[in-house]
């Protein structure tokens, strides 16, 4: 019998676990065509311009009559504006936090401000595009030379390297959010030494952002150019004798045991399908409420795929400050798009919709379920520093680099990441869990997949894979390796958000 889900009592449409074929029966339905895995049917008639009811919300309209048991997806569903109400803290609750003596713990690394490490890299920052390869070079060579194995507790040397830094206004948002970006992984707590590399001319001057943070050079912070060291090749030696310099220090650093408050999770999914608001996203949801409840920290973001969730946002929003910051943000979105001639239902991909996803409503009401059921404690710009503990959103793009270049350059020293179609993501500093929704692509890409939620399908509780999910943070936070981190993922992910004009 075709498996089949119905999410609210008041949804016109099921989701089809199976894929079901036309004559078939769900809901004492009978299909009018064949409907594939993770889509949706009718069942009841809906008549044209009515609302598509899925979560108890809407997530579209018929564009014409669509009869019980036929296909619901994007040729007979259109999406137009409409009004949501907006309220504030109206679904706020008191956190119940554990016990102190029953708080998680986990083994990371404490940095001498006090915050704490999940790794302990070294990473090669560049300046400026122009810089780029000679930072690889270094990081390549130190990576190579097998000096590492001397020093078992520095995870290794990264490149972090962009493709911006100049052609920029230095009094322009593209300058401020590469100023962020570039200190927040600086600061990040999972890297132990930093070199910055730059050209020597570039519009994003290397003494300038030291100075607007207030940075000189120590034993685990270094800096040269390319122009000023001599050019190529004894740039790279230079730089790969500060890392050398730098490595006894870094690799001093030990684990110890530290509380669960210390951690902050960046919450990604990329490569939706129609399982992941039902499967992956609210288990991870669950996971959430878990850490919040040990006192730690959880970062919602992808401000275009909350787009039609936010109003459910807004009301789990700690005072009005939050929510009204959490609708600009949305309304600077939809300004965004309009101006450079998009929407935003440009988004649900063509992967997406493959995988059962019709409209950015669908998407973004399944996407918010990775944030749990906890209040709503602060709205963050794009590479802001997170301070509140509790559950936090960043504003940055649904694009997935993107988006978690901001989580991390915020603090995040952990990432939880799920996926339906399959997304082949990796991060470093901070190691990314990859979770399936489904466990057709957990066994197709069991290399990349950390967790199957697919059996969240199949009859296992929401609270049960919630609890499996934070034992996986843990575990991957004292030292364990992802799968992403095997494959080597995590350098070319660093992808600071270009705003602006490129001159």
């Amino acid at each position: 019998m075709t498996r089949f889900i119905k999410l609210s009592d008041t949804d016109n449409i099921l989701l089809v676990v199976d894929p079901l074929k036309k004559g078939e029966e769900a809901h004492a339905v009978t299909a009018l065509a064949n409907i594939p895995r993770g889509h949706k049917m009718a069942i009841r008639k809906i008549g044209k311009d009515e609302p598509i009811v899925k979560y108890g919300q809407t997530i579209g309209f018929a564009r014409e009559d669509i009869l019980p048991g036929a296909w619901v997806h994007e040729h007979n569903v259109y999406l137009h504006s409409f009004e949501r109400s907006y309220e504030f803290g109206t679904n706020t609750h008191p956190t119940r936090f554990v016990d102190d003596s029953a708080r998680a713990t986990f083994e990371g690394f404490q940095r001498a401000n006090g915050r704490v490490g999940t790794r302990n890299y070294i990473a090669t920052l560049t300046s400026v595009n122009c810089s780029a390869s000679v930072a690889r070079f270094i990081a390549d060579e130190i990576n190579r030379s097998g000096v590492l194995d001397e020093y078992p507790n520095v995870d290794g040397v990264i490149s972090l390297v962009h493709g911006t830094g100049c052609g920029i206004d230095v009094k322009g948002p593209a300058y401020d959010v590469l100023k962020r970006t570039q200190w927040g992984f600086a600061t990040n707590p999972n890297v132990g030494g930093v070199l910055m590399v730059g050209l020597g001319c570039e519009a994003f001057q290397i003494p300038r952002w030291m100075k607007s943070y207030d940075i000189t050079e120590s034993e685990t912070f270094r800096t040269m150019t390319i122009q000023e060291t001599g050019g190529t090749r004894k740039t790279v030696d230079a730089g790969v004798k500060a890392i050398i310099d730098m490595l006894p220090t870094v690799n001093a650093a030990r684990r110890t045991t530290q509380p669960v408050s210390e951690l902050v999770l960046a919450l990604q999914c990329g490569g939706s399908d129609g399982y992941s608001g039902i499967s992956a996203n609210p288990a991870l949801g669950a996971a959430v409420d878990m850490l919040v409840a040990h006192g730690g920290t959880a970062v919602l973001s992808e401000t275009p795929e909350i787009y039609g969730a936010e109003h459910l946002l807004t009301r789990r929003a700690e005072n009005r400050e939050v929510g009204e910051k959490l609708i600009e943000r949305i309304r600077w979105w939809e300004d965004y798009t309009a101006r450079h001639d998009m929407e935003m239902n440009n988004n649900p991909s063509p992967g997406n919709k493959l995988g059962g996803l019709t409209t950015i409503l669908e998407k973004s009401l399944g996407a918010a379920a990775k944030g749990g059921s906890t209040n709503l404690r602060a709205v963050l710009e794009y590479a802001e520093p997170i301070l509140e503990r509790g559950l936090v959103f960043m504003d940055t793009p649904g694009y997935d680099p993107v988006s978690a270049t901001g989580q991390v350059a915020g603090g995040a020293n952990v990432l939880c990441f799920t996926t339906g179609r399959g997304s082949a993501f990796g991060c470093k500093p901070t190691p990314s869990i990859k979770l399936a929704s489904n466990s057709f692509i957990y066994e197709q890409m069991n290399d990349d997949m950390d967790v199957n939620c697919g059996d969240v399908l199949e009859g296992v509780s929401l609270a049960a894979k919630g609890e499996e999910i934070f034992n996986e943070i843990l575990r991957v936070a004292s030292g364990g390796r992802t799968k992403s981190e095997t494959l080597g993922y995590g350098d070319n992910e660093f992808v600071p958000w270009s705003l602006g004009a490129t001159m």
